[in-house]
Parts: structure tokens; sequence; C-alpha cells
């Protein structure tokens, strides 16, 4: 009896895992957008430290992936998808090693350092037809006097950046 009992747990919970993956699956084939970033490896400075770490990079890219997902659902129509491929970024503020030991993992925020994103981009429609491409360079050298909501997120600036853009070269799209 009881090993009736694990046996159907443990279909069910396999059962829910395939449903949950293919899910998943079918939200990534589903997606408005694709965000790629062009040999991240050099970048300018998407440095999570002074020395920094490839596992630290990629974990700034993938925030900002995800962050213009996110975004960019909001102009982006059903049945159109947003190709965006990355060339360079280059963060808001920079490790200043004179300071000393204790402060070379400290990113120091000032005008002189703004934030820059290089990227170019396609819009196509369904059939692949291209409706929109263009390279941008995305630059804000006021960056510092804009009030920002959430003053904790270290990618602020970079994600300003973002929406700046997306606000500029695109239409709020009727659903989604």
């Amino acid at each position: 009896m009881k090993t009736n009992r694990l046996m159907i747990s443990a279909v069910a919970g396999l059962a829910a895992i395939g449903s949950a993956f293919a899910a998943d699956s079918s939200a990534k084939a589903d997606a408005r957008t694709e965000v790629n970033f062009s040999h991240p490896e050099k970048f300018a400075d998407v440095r999570d430290a002074y020395m920094g770490s490839d596992k630290g990079r990629d974990g700034i890219l993938d925030q900002l992936r995800d962050y213009i997902d996110l975004r960019a659902k909001r102009y982006v129509p059903e049945g159109q998808k947003l190709v965006v491929n990355v060339t360079d970024i280059d963060l808001a503020g920079d490790y200043e090693p004179w300071r000393g030991p204790s402060m070379t993992d400290v990113r120091v925020v000032k005008d002189i350092y703004p934030p820059k994103i290089d990227l170019d981009f396609k819009l196509v429609d369904s059939t692949g037809k291209v409706v929109k491409e263009g390279k941008r360079q995305l630059r804000d050298l006021a960056f510092m006097m804009k009030l920002s909501i959430n003053r904790d997120d270290n990618l602020r600036f970079e994600k300003g950046l973002i929406d700046d853009w997306l606000q500029d070269d695109f239409k709020r799209a009727k659903s989604g």
C-alpha cells in the first residue's frame, strides 16, 4: 500500500515537473524579445568588483537581459519580436584603486563615469519582415540628476537608459 502511494506521488511529481518544463519552453518560444550580448568579455566595464569575474559579469548581463525582456513587452505588440544585440556596456561609476585596499571593491558613482550602452536592434513582424531597425548609443550625461525610485538597484542608471530608449524608439503596445 505504501509503495503504491509512493509510486503515485513520484509519477505526479514527474508530471508536474514535465508540465512546468513545457510551460517554460512555450513561454520562451512565445517571447517577444531576444537579447544577445556580442563578445561581453570585450565590454568596457561590466565588472562586479575591481578585478571582476566572468560569473559576476554574466550575473549583471542576465539582470539587464531580464529587464529588457520585461520592459519591451510594453512596447512590442503580440506577433512581433524585438531582437537586441548589445555590443558594449560601460556601467555607471568605476572602481578607483587609488582609494586603498578597503575601497577597491566599491563602485564609486560620479558624473564623470556615466552609463553607456551600445546596441543594434530589429523589430520584426510574424512573417519575419523588418518593421524597424537601427543602431543606438545610449548615453545620459545627466544621469545623476534624475530621481530614482529604487536607489538600492545597482543597475538603476543602466535600466534608465533602457527605459529612455524604448520610450523614444517605440510606441506603447495596446496589449501586453
